[in-house]
């Protein structure tokens, strides 16, 4: 049981570790190319409420959720090559967001085209999910200034705080995995 748990907290301080490394490489590249770190977030802080109105932990951002976020796509791509059935468990929409999510992460742009592909269903399908994502709120549509022809896409703020959100409540036992409670450990 011991062993269990000390590997738990060392895989919860490893993903930690990748996740500040990218973050550091993501900053590294913001300043080789001349942009300001997180122009495109500023003021995401403000529409992260709750129902009283106060701030969520969501409004924290940390920088394991990335790599959960890449762990959750990646297990629905194990998903589909295991069971070998791309019918069994689509869902698009979520693929998408997860994708998106990733690279506003990352800080890199993603076309209409790549999130298609990301989405791991027919262009069509994505296309549509696409359009619905962006009627909800939660994906923006940008034009590429240099190419006519091409179209970006990016979470929204409040698509961003909603998978901020997601990962904060979701994540809770992962991230506390790094801080146990004062007594456990004395108590084993």
């Amino acid at each position: 049981m011991e062993k269990t748990d000390q590997l738990m907290r060392s895989r919860a301080k490893a993903i930690r570790l990748i996740g500040i490394a990218n973050e550091l490489l993501a900053m590294a590249r913001e300043l080789e190319i001349g942009q300001s770190p997180a122009a495109d977030l500023a003021g995401f802080d403000a529409l992260v409420e709750d129902r009283e109105g106060s701030k969520t932990s969501a409004s924290q951002d940390h920088p394991i959720w990335v790599e959960l976020a890449r762990q959750t796509y990646d297990d629905r791509r194990r998903r589909t090559k295991i069971f070998q059935s791309e019918e069994l468990f689509g869902e698009p929409a979520w693929d998408i967001l997860l994708d998106l999510f990733i690279a506003a992460k990352e800080r890199r742009r993603v076309s209409v085209t790549s999130a298609c592909i990301g989405s791991a269903v027919p262009s069509t399908t994505a296309l549509r999910w696409i359009t619905i994502l962006e009627k909800q709120g939660l994906l923006v549509r940008e034009a590429d200034p240099g190419d006519a022809r091409r179209v970006y896409v990016k979470l929204s703020a409040r698509g961003y705080a909603a998978m901020l959100e997601y990962f904060a409540s979701s994540s809770r036992s992962v991230v506390l995995l790094d801080n146990p409670r004062p007594g456990i450990s004395a108590a084993r």
